[in-house]
């Protein structure tokens, strides 16, 4: 988690490209918005394990060593496909390509992880495919903008009662009647 924490401040990148907590991991950092995920699997995250699990690196015993390259060649995969599917513009070649990375992912997973469970939203990655194909660049149809707003309207005062308004909000109500 470290050598994360170490790539995220020490990385310089471009202006337009919003970065992730300095303090990934931690709890004060909180959860990572949908955005700061996309950074951090694209750019941060291959950075850092190229660097502790690469070519050239040093393991404790080569059969270690090998282990962390198939964890470092099935990450990649996942960052390809995530790196495919939030391109500006799209070509059944992207898509292909995109399919193929993810299905790699999908079908390596419990092998190099054993623990991970199957999980619907693995399933609906491959449908991204379609939706390549269908309705062009993810970046068109993304959620980033409704997410921002449903994150403001998760912030907002509320009393639980549908139909009741907040004690605040009943004397704005009021004031704007008089």
């Amino acid at each position: 988690m470290q050598r994360i924490r170490d790539v995220v401040a020490h990385t310089i990148t471009p202006s337009w490209i919003n970065s992730v907590p300095h303090n990934f991991g931690d709890a004060a950092a909180g959860s990572l918005k949908a955005d700061e995920w996309r950074t951090m699997s694209t750019i941060y995250l291959p950075l850092a394990l190229i660097s502790l699990w690469g070519e050239g690196t040093s393991h404790p015993s080569p059969d270690i060593g090998m282990k962390y390259r198939q964890i470092l060649d099935h990450t990649m995969a996942v960052v390809s496909a995530i790196i495919l599917a939030c391109m500006r513009t799209t070509s059944q070649a992207c898509a292909t390509a995109y399919r193929t990375y993810i299905a790699i992912y999908i079908r390596d997973l419990q092998t190099l992880h054993p623990e991970a469970t199957r999980r619907g939203n693995q399933h609906m990655a491959m449908h991204i495919y379609d939706f390549l194909c269908l309705f062009g660049p993810v970046h068109s149809w993304w959620c980033f903008p409704f997410e921002r707003i449903i994150g403001q309207l998760q912030r907002m005062k509320n009393n639980h009662r549908f139909g009741k308004p907040v004690v605040h909000c009943s004397i704005l109500i009021t004031n704007m009647q008089c």
